[in-house]
């Protein structure tokens, strides 16, 4: 029984490692922000948050958050939410903001 405990948990624990990603540059600056994984912020300067209500589908939300990040001068940006919300076609999504 204690051989099957540590191996279930040395499974799991082993498993966990495999949602981590290991951490990446990010891609050079170009002239409008881009799209960012979150291995990809190590050394980036956070600016802030932003939120978008949109009326159509996700790709209206996620070009929502793109042109704000535009607006705000970011280089990069990481969508952390993008969820419909209980009005069917209205999409609630929120990203962070980054600098080079």
């Amino acid at each position: 029984m204690r051989l099957l405990s540590a191996l279930l948990l040395a499974t799991t624990l082993s498993a966990c490692s495999v949602l981590q990603g290991t951490p990446q540059p990010a891609p050079p600056v170009t002239g409008s922000p881009q799209e960012i994984q979150r291995s990809q912020t190590q050394g980036l300067n956070k600016i802030g948050t932003v939120t978008v209500l949109e009326r159509g589908s996700p790709m209206d939300s996620e070009r929502a958050l793109k042109e704000k990040a535009v607006a705000a001068k970011a280089d990069y940006y990481l969508i952390i939410l993008n969820d419909e919300t209980v009005v069917p076609g209205q999409w609630y999504a929120q990203a962070i903001l980054y600098r080079k």
